[in-house]
């Protein structure tokens, strides 16, 4: 991050009206009707892989959540996923890096004992750098529209991912 003032904290910390504001100005009042949150509707974020950025005035510059989702096979089995975004920088802060701190922090928390495949709907230009890819994706089902070369993952082992199946929250 170029802002040497910045700091990376746990989404918790922030005030939850403060996050939907910079949510509404990131992606627009409408950004409740997307995919994504019929995706994770009825789930709640994982606050110990969700962060924020701070300046130095604590106005918040930056926010990534995680949530719990399940690709169910076509044989009705639930594979276990982590659900990654929103992630939203405010549009004068963009190009600073607080992207890539708020993905180095969400990484960095995840247990590399037990790593569950992410998954996200965004620009595979942007997320590429991070590991994200659309390959095993191609066909999978969402509960809404989505752009297919939008729906990438991330795992360390593609081959344990089904061919086919429908992303969904995880309730279990």
């Amino acid at each position: 991050m170029t802002d040497v003032t910045a700091t990376l904290i746990p989404l918790a910390e922030v005030d939850p009206a403060m996050v939907e504001e910079l949510l509404d100005r990131a992606f627009g009042e409408d950004r409740h009707s997307r995919t994504a949150y019929k995706v994770r509707e009825g789930t709640d974020w994982l606050p110990a892989l969700s962060f924020a950025v701070v300046d130095e005035n604590r106005y918040l510059v930056g926010t990534i959540q995680a949530w719990p989702v399940a690709l169910t096979d076509d044989q009705g089995r639930r594979h276990p996923m982590l659900m990654v975004g929103p992630v939203a920088v405010v549009p004068e802060r963009h190009n600073q890096g607080f992207g890539q701190a708020l993905f180095a922090a969400m990484f960095d928390a995840m247990d590399p004992a037990a790593p569950l495949p992410q998954v996200l709907i965004g620009d595979p230009e942007y997320y590429g750098r991070f590991g994200f890819h659309g390959a095993p994706t191609q066909n999978w089902q969402l509960p809404g529209p989505f752009e297919r070369h939008r729906l990438l993952v991330r795992t360390d082992n593609p081959g344990v991912l089904p061919d086919h199946g429908t992303l969904g929250p995880w309730l279990g």
